[in-house]
């Protein structure tokens, strides 16, 4: 795509859904949250899955099926784009935007418009108001670092996935209990990598686990055989060179070989 029509795209003009307005001086929280638990149960199912008419069930699926959860991160909202949208036509079916990215609620609602038939969602979300945004901007599922009590309340009774980060058997079960429908085990490299998903599937093989942080290509296939549902790959798509260059060829080129590699590991 012309990196002049995807800037034009992203223009205040082009975007359907209002933002709730963010308060100073915090930039990213949009409203306190001591008014989202009063109105987070009247979000319009036509908010909640802008676009998509997906359920829980289907974007859960969709996670197991693929075996992959690509994770973008950028500096830029027009690159973010760009990037997303090569990893999309690569056969990612699964795709991330994490907070930390400029204007990444607008960039969810042009992927969301451009790509109806994939599941996206906004990762690193800690404020129940940033959930409220994301499901607002066409989010199908959100993730988080840790179990962040607040944002599990507000997809209560949604039509969005949430994902919450856990690190023990402890977080793994109070997430589990709490509602969650599947879990992100992270930073996984740094609790044991492959063998801690074994580890942890023996007590709890009734859970989906995502195993997070650190995985690549060529150790997908051992997480999945470990028993992780998915993984998360960030570095191993958007690599570093290629964002800073610009490469979405390449970027394209990876998005391919991971997808038919997580494809391979789920159902191979």
């Amino acid at each position: 795509m012309d990196m002049g029509a995807a800037s034009a795209y992203l223009s205040p003009s082009r975007w359907s859904l209002p933002l709730i307005p963010p308060p100073s001086p915090s930039p990213q929280e949009s409203i306190p949250f001591s008014r989202v638990s009063c109105c987070s149960s009247r979000l319009s199912s036509s908010a909640v899955t802008s676009g998509s008419g997906s359920t829980k069930t289907a974007t859960l699926s969709a996670i197991q099926s693929s075996g992959i959860i690509a994770c973008l991160r950028s500096c830029s909202s027009e690159i973010a784009f760009e990037a997303a949208s090569a990893a999309l036509d690569g056969g990612i079916s699964v795709l991330e935007i994490t907070m930390s990215t400029p204007g990444v609620f607008q960039v969810l609602k042009r992927l969301v418009e451009a790509y109806p038939a994939a599941f996206l969602g906004v990762g690193t979300v800690l404020r129940a108001a940033d959930a409220i945004n994301a499901m607002n901007a066409g989010a199908r599922f959100l993730m988080s670092p840790a179990t962040v009590k607040d944002v599990m309340n507000v997809v209560q009774g949604t039509e969005v996935l949430y994902i919450p980060g856990v690190m023990t058997p402890t977080e793994i079960l109070c997430a589990y209990n709490g509602g969650a429908s599947i879990v992100k085990v992270y930073p996984v490299s740094a609790l044991g990598g492959v063998q801690y998903i074994a580890a942890l599937k023996k007590p709890f093989s009734h859970i989906p686990m995502v195993a997070s942080q650190g995985i690549t290509t060529d150790s997908l296939r051992d997480y999945i055989t470990a028993g992780a549902s998915a993984v998360v790959l960030s570095d191993a798509i958007f690599s570093k060179e290629a964002m800073l260059r610009r490469d979405f060829s390449k970027i394209h080129q990876l998005a391919l070989h991971a997808s038919s590699q997580g494809k391979e590991a789920v159902h191979g």
